[in-house]
């Protein structure tokens, strides 16, 4: 079994999220399952991959376009098991709590077995000039608002419901 994961990713924020996805994936899978973590901009073909995970970062309340390509492209392949998900609000709770506009489309288009939206991460140090004046408007403070726990649950999640289908298919 080979899966993807993918994410397109601003600040690095929405990378670590997949990576943690794959873990949580790597853990949960048998040990001859192969996870790639790959960029959504550097992703070349998909047709080898039995499952898709890919997200994005959200900015100005959509995906990023790599991670928009991507999803189209992988809509070609019909019955390839697919999960999306998101990463942007900020903030104590996290803002905005409702899913980025255009994501319903995604899902829709590849089929996509679920949807999570993840709080992000905001370093101000890595913002550019446009960017830095968004969040001085808003009045949003700093920090890392991921919550590592709900991302491997997710995972874990995932992992077991490929196994099953996997166990399935025998």
């Amino acid at each position: 079994m080979r899966i993807l994961v993918s994410a397109a990713s601003k600040h690095e924020s929405t990378a670590e999220v997949a990576t943690r996805i794959a873990g949580a994936l790597r853990a949960g899978l048998p040990r001859d399952a192969v996870v790639d973590v790959i960029p959504a901009g550097d992703v070349g073909e998909t047709t080898s991959y039995d499952a898709v995970v890919l997200g994005s970062a959200i900015y100005l309340g959509r995906w990023l376009e790599d991670a928009r390509k991507l999803a189209e492209r992988i809509t070609t392949r019909t019955g390839r098991p697919v999960w999306l998900f998101s990463v942007g609000p900020i903030g104590e709770p996290p803002k905005p709590d409702e899913d980025p506009a255009g994501v319903g489309d995604l899902i829709r288009a590849t089929s996509a077995r679920g949807h999570r939206l993840f709080a992000g991460r905001l370093d101000r140090h890595r913002l550019g000039f446009g960017e830095k004046a968004v969040v001085l408007a808003l009045r949003v403070a700093d920090g890392d608002f991921r919550d590592f726990d709900a991302i491997d649950v997710w995972g874990t999640q995932i992992a077991a419901e490929l196994s099953r289908a996997e166990i399935g298919k025998l």
